[in-house]
């Protein structure tokens, strides 16, 4: 008597072949972008290292009461340390904000694959690189700089690749939920990097970013192999990027101009099977549509005013990542460990904060109305965090998740799901080949806002810490303000749609 089928491969079965590519594709982009972000958390782990307070450091050398930095790697002994540590922030975040905007260009004009592993490849080199610096006892700030510089050059192929990506596989449908989960990414890798980096910096903190090195240089082999750029190199379904019965405000195509003719010149990669050829194979043809240049990315409807709305949403969230340890320990009165602990609870929020985005938007069609109600509420909850926030262990808790899920979740929404329907929207007709530069441009934008944060923070808190949360709510005000005419428009759209449904004739 032959028993049933497995119940495991009755449910492997049940899955269609679709959804198994789908899954890689989430899995593989996930993890790339994931070590991406475990590469950038080192530095910030290695700082207390780099400097300490000496006098708490054990078996120092004899005369280490006459010398108080003796602990400390040079050029990070003397006064100056704050500085030197933000040129090597600033060097990195002004370069990948720069690059960002070329890097989109390239994107769309090299396979997906090629550029993503390359990428990778050279981003865990020059990780390892700044980490080398201490087995070749380099005691020079420029060599510091000059590998944050490459690293912000190289990292820049992996936002535009890995969004364009998931925009090839999936649809505008539940684009913003799927999204919205997937980029909790940026908060494991941040999670990760601190694990690894806080493993090795007593010991020897090079290798603090020599192993996250190689780790992103081996994502970026498996990325080769296995990386699938369109869903129809393996037949499978196209994804539907714009729907179809949507009839009011029809967007015209872009004008055919010096800038955006390339547009037109191909047309969508197609799949035309051989009927008059006794073999079975399928006949494929990949007629590559043009990619979009610069100037034509930014003629694309909401292009504009959701890159500057980026730019002072980024300008805020950078700004706790990179400032939030050192206020909780300032007005909190947390020791440094406690602070890093509960600095985590923000990328816990903004986890949520990502996923609820992207629900509410899938669920309501209303991605701008979506970011403009979470910073319109960000900014009273920031002004509050900073009067009420620490009066108890619990109320810290609390108000540090709410801040972070209002802060990231627009950052979140803009830099996936948004980017993902502007570079295949129908003004396009049907070229989706967009998808880079449109990423590059948003990202690029608010990695602006990302390096301008921190340093006006460091600027600003001389005076007061509540000089710097008026800085943040103003930046949140204006974030609004840019997303004014796209609010609207949706809005106008949703009555509209209301109205029809009803009954009634618009008039």
């Amino acid at each position: 008597m032959r028993s049933s089928l497995a119940p495991g491969i009755r449910i492997l079965r049940a899955v269609s072949r679709d959804s198994w590519y789908r899954g890689l594709i989430i899995v593989m982009t996930f993890l790339c972008y994931t070590c991406y972000h475990m590469s950038r958390k080192p530095i910030s782990i290695v700082k207390s290292q780099l400097h300490q307070n000496c006098s708490a450091v054990s078996g120092g050398p004899h005369n280490a009461s006459a010398n108080s930095t003796w602990c400390d790697w040079a050029p990070f002994e003397n006064a100056n340390y704050n500085e030197l540590f933000g040129a090597l922030d600033d060097s990195f975040l002004v370069t990948y904000a720069v690059g960002m905007f070329i890097s989109g260009i390239f994107g769309e004009r090299l396979p997906l694959r090629y550029y993503l592993s390359c990428g990778m490849l050279l981003s865990g080199a020059f990780t390892a690189l700044f980490g080398l610096g201490y087995y070749w006892n380099i005691h020079n700030i420029w060599f510091f700089i000059f590998a944050q510089i490459l690293n912000g050059l190289a990292q820049t192929t992996g936002w535009p690749s890995v969004v364009s990506c998931m925009g090839n596989w999936f649809g505008k449908g539940k684009r913003g939920l799927i999204m919205g989960i997937w980029n909790s990414h940026t908060s494991v890798g941040n999670i990760l990097g601190s694990l690894i980096a806080g493993a090795f910096v007593t010991k020897a903190w090079g290798l603090s970013f020599i192993v996250p090195g190689i780790i992103v240089a081996i994502m970026g082999v498996i990325c080769f192999f296995f990386l699938i750029e369109y869903p129809e190199d393996v037949g499978c379904s196209l994804p539907q990027h714009n729907e179809e019965t949507e009839k009011d405000e029809e967007t015209p195509p872009l004008p055919p101009s010096s800038s955006t003719e390339e547009i037109y010149n191909g047309s969508l990669r197609s799949r035309v099977n051989s009927t008059n050829h006794a073999s079975s194979d399928d006949l494929v043809l990949h007629e590559q549509p043009a990619a979009i240049s610069f100037l034509g990315a930014l003629r694309i409807p909401g292009v504009v005013e959701f890159s500057l709305c980026l730019l002072f949403a980024k300008l805020v969230s950078y700004t706790f990542l990179f400032w939030l340890p050192a206020y909780i320990v300032n007005v909190g009165h947390f020791n440094p460990r406690e602070a890093g602990d509960l600095s985590t609870l923000f990328d816990v929020g903004g986890i949520l904060g990502g996923i609820s985005a992207g629900l509410v938007s899938d669920t309501f069609g209303c991605r701008a109305t979506t970011c403009w109600v979470m910073l319109i509420v960000a900014a009273p909850m920031l002004f509050l965090y900073n009067q009420v926030g620490h009066d108890g262990i619990s109320t810290t808790i609390g108000m540090l998740i709410l801040c972070g899920a209002l802060v990231n979740g627009p950052y979140a929404l803009i830099t996936t799901a948004v980017s993902a329907d502007l570079g295949t929207h129908k003004s396009l007709q049907g070229n989706a080949r967009a998808l880079s530069t449109v990423t590059a441009i948003i990202d690029g934008t608010g990695s602006i806002g990302a390096a301008l944060g921190p340093l006006l923070v460091g600027l600003i808190a001389r005076t007061s810490w509540v000089n710097v949360f008026y800085m943040l709510i103003a930046s949140d005000i204006c974030a609004c303000l840019l997303l004014s005419r796209l609010v609207f428009k949706e809005l106008r759209g949703c009555c509209g749609n209301l109205t029809k449904k009803r009954g009634f004739t618009e008039f």
